[in-house]
């Protein structure tokens, strides 16, 4: 039984297309281990364990469309069949219980998505649409991938926290002079929460261009979010999907489209670095909060109007049955 049954459902960020090359990568997610590996122009998604002797298949190879076990040599097709035992004879019958477990795997915005439930189980919630990622008004680039050890439910809350700019960000997003977040509300629209656009004054990018900006955040999924900055004074639009690997219950990885409709010419590396440069600075904040997971019981802590997004957040994440990383899950474990 996965760590997380309703995780286990979601699709969920593991790395981007261009981190996993010939060789096989091995990532955690809900802390079980799996490996990923291209064959025939796609990508396959294991449990990073040979069937025969326990052996981690990432520190193998892929040979003539399958995945060579490090240990004994065991080859497993795309299927996940054992097609090669080296140590007995060609014509002798491989056992059919000899399969790795396969997880579904897609390669969506030039990231590798899986999810942990086998195949032929409960449907999947669609991938989030992101249409900036080939609207031609914009330009996209993928963020740099940031671990950090904290609840993936307490990183996607920060990620919605729009009243912290002015202080974790101060300097760089947010003024502190300006701190004041106007009365907003929050709507469940197309199966997700949308909030209001919410008027903030802010630098939008780090370019030092201060003015008004509206902010609308939108919670996607249990681990993936979406912010869109817009100045109508200039009609500029900042978008970015936000998208998190929870590898373990206080270990998280962080994966961002960051997209924008001005400033093409800008070297990428700009904006990678400004926005490396703000989950840094978010980092710290994070890894100090207490408890490590997220409270879902509302009265479990104070809120204010500013914090509607974040109490959407953990009302769906408590709807949804949400454990890992979640105060639900510590509780369950104590009983």
């Amino acid at each position: 039984m996965f760590k997380d049954a309703v995780l286990a459902k979601e699709w969920l960020p593991v790395a981007y297309s261009q981190d996993l090359g010939a060789d096989p990568l091995a990532v955690k997610v809900l802390e079980e281990r799996v490996v990923l590996f291209r064959v025939r122009g796609a990508i396959k998604a294991f449990k990073d364990l040979c069937i025969h002797r326990g052996a981690a298949l990432s520190l193998g190879k892929v040979k003539d469309d399958c995945i060579v076990c490090p240990y004994h040599g065991w080859e497993y097709n795309v299927d996940g069949q054992c097609k090669k035992i080296p140590q007995q004879p060609p014509n002798r019958a491989i056992p059919l219980k000899a399969k790795a477990i396969v997880y579904q795997c897609r390669e969506v915005y030039g990231m590798i998505w899986v999810r942990l439930s086998e195949q032929g189980s409960d449907a999947a919630e669609p991938l989030p649409y992101y249409e900036e990622y080939n609207h031609p008004s914009f330009k996209t680039v993928h963020a740099y991938a940031h671990t950090m050890n904290a609840a993936a439910p307490r990183v996607v809350e920060n990620f919605l926290d729009v009243s912290h700019l002015a202080f974790v960000h101060e300097g760089s997003l947010g003024h502190p002079d300006y701190t004041e977040i106007p009365d907003y509300k929050v709507n469940w629209r197309d199966n997700h929460y949308v909030s209001d656009e919410i008027e903030v004054y802010a630098d939008a990018d780090g370019t030092g261009n201060w003015s008004t900006i509206y902010y609308t955040f939108e919670i996607l999924r249990p681990t993936v979010a979406r912010l869109k900055k817009v100045n109508y004074q200039t009609n500029e639009i900042f978008s970015m999907l936000f998208a998190v690997l929870p590898q373990e219950q206080l270990k998280s990885t962080v994966f961002a489209l960051v997209s924008r409709n001005y400033e093409l010419d800008k070297p990428d590396e700009y904006f990678q670095e400004f926005q490396q440069l703000i989950i840094e600075q978010d980092t710290g904040i994070v890894e100090s909060q207490k408890p490590e997971e997220l409270p879902l019981d509302l009265q479990a802590e104070l809120h204010l109007n500013p914090d509607r997004v974040s109490i959407a957040y953990r009302k769906w994440l408590g709807e949804l049955g949400v454990e890992f990383g979640s105060d639900v899950g510590r509780k369950a474990k104590t009983i």
